[in-house]
């Protein structure tokens, strides 16, 4: 029998029956649809030109017994989704960030909807925080800001400083674990979760250097103070679920109750209470003691906070991660800085084309040069992206040329043509050159 009580009446486990009621709901909702969409095809199989008076019976109201099931799962899915608010805010958690920032800042006052925030940073912010309804320690007193009895702790710190603060965090974590199991018998710590804008780098630095008792939570919103100042709704919110009660997860393994990211649970069967580890062993919530029920269900009701902002959850390992932001957040911060470099400002007749160009300028330049940086050294897919980049731009210029060598016409006056070949000469004798000395 299951070591722990998988009753509703249980706290750790009412979460999880919530989360796997709602995907139900959902996956029922899509199977209704798809079902009512073949139907419409396969209801009747005589070929409505020889009996048209009969389909026209047949379907005589059932638009409107299918409206009122609609209706009726809509009315469920809304009381599933108050009845999982309810259980947030009736076991709010205590959420402490390190590092008040801009950004720290921006998530805190949103999570404050939801718990207790206690927040620590260089700075003193000690009037900012009390105008926003939360508890500022100053960061030189770090027992004092873990004897919150902290359930979840924020690492909101630049890439480039992110090492050091979780190395200087440490000591305190083990000090106050000790401290808990010599006076509570427990051994539990917080769960610690990182935001920042490369994955690999944090997970593996946190993986080395936390106490085994702390689970870990590497994630990234891809979104911040300006681009959610209206508010989280739509916007991703990427997560990988990396150790929970001193067990490593497989990265690979998506297993989510968000928004059918995944279909682990199919109507009429049992609860998928099941999760791989990295060597592909499989655990379950009830195994050996509550560590993994209990940790999982405090990360869930972490999880969901960005859910309940409207966030698009999206599960994905921290080395996907990273391949894929590469190609995407880096570029367009390379790009944004590239133009910047330029100093293209407005004139009376921009194009819609050129406004963007402006747009993304001020968006990735109103971020710090450290987040820049840090985007390029703490990702090794970077630099392949900038070496793409710089071939792509030498292809076009090449088709330029080879296309000025086809006009016959005289070139206009305005361009110094032999400056042009001579670039392009020079360009073809140092190429491979150049790639090297990139690397190097």
């Amino acid at each position: 029998p299951p070591l722990i009580n998988t009753d509703d009446d249980n706290p750790h486990m009412g979460h999880y029956r919530l989360q796997l009621k709602l995907s139900r709901v959902l996956i029922f909702i899509v199977f209704l649809a798809v079902t009512i969409k073949m139907g419409t095809s396969y209801a009747n199989p005589q070929p409505q030109a020889t009996n048209p008076e009969g389909a026209k019976n047949n379907d005589l109201g059932k638009l409107e017994k299918l409206k009122k099931k609609e209706a009726a799962l809509s009315r469920l899915l809304a009381e599933v989704r108050m009845e999982k608010l309810d259980v947030l805010r009736n076991q709010p958690l205590r959420i402490g960030v390190i590092g008040f920032g801009r950004f720290g800042q921006f998530i805190a006052k949103t999570f404050s909807k939801y718990g207790e925030i206690y927040v620590t940073s260089r700075s003193d912010y000690t009037d900012i925080a009390q105008s926003m309804g939360m508890t500022y320690v100053p960061l030189s007193d770090p027992a004092s800001f873990l004897d919150k009895e902290l359930d979840v702790i924020i690492l909101a710190v630049s890439i480039v400083s992110f090492e050091d603060t979780v190395r200087a965090l440490v000591p305190h974590l083990k000090v106050k674990i000790a401290m808990d199991k010599a006076r509570f018998g427990t051994s539990v710590g917080p769960l610690i979760v990182d935001v920042l804008s490369v994955k690999e780098h944090p997970r593996k630095i946190m993986l080395d250097l936390l106490p085994q008792e702390c689970d870990v939570l590497c994630t990234h919103p891809m979104f911040g103070p300006d681009s959610g100042k209206d508010g989280w709704t739509g916007l991703n919110f990427v997560y990988e679920r990396t150790r929970i009660n001193q067990v490593i997860l497989d990265p690979n393994d998506h297993h989510s109750f968000h928004q059918l990211s995944r279909a682990e649970s199919i109507i009429g069967e049992e609860d998928n209470e099941t999760f791989l580890d990295k060597l592909g062993h499989a655990h379950n919530l009830h195994e050996g003691n509550e560590g993994f029920a209990e940790g999982m269900d405090r990360m869930e009701r972490f999880l969901s906070i960005w859910e309940e902002e409207g966030c698009k959850m999206v599960p994905l390992s921290c080395k996907d991660h990273d391949s894929y932001g590469a190609n995407s957040q880096f570029i367009t911060h390379l790009m944004g800085r590239i133009l910047g470099q330029q100093g293209l400002e407005a004139t009376p007749i921009d194009t819609k084309g050129f406004q963007s160009v402006l747009k993304l300028i001020g968006s990735t330049t109103a971020d710090s040069f450290d987040l820049f940086y840090g985007l390029y050294k703490y990702n090794s897919n970077s630099l392949d992206t900038i070496l793409k980049l710089r071939t792509a731009m030498d292809d076009v210029v090449l088709k330029l040329h080879e296309m000025d060598d086809k006009d016959k016409n005289q070139p206009p006056r305005w361009r110094d043509r032999a400056t042009m070949v001579n670039w392009v000469e020079g360009f073809t004798k140092n190429h491979q050159s150049d790639e090297q000395k990139v690397l190097l």
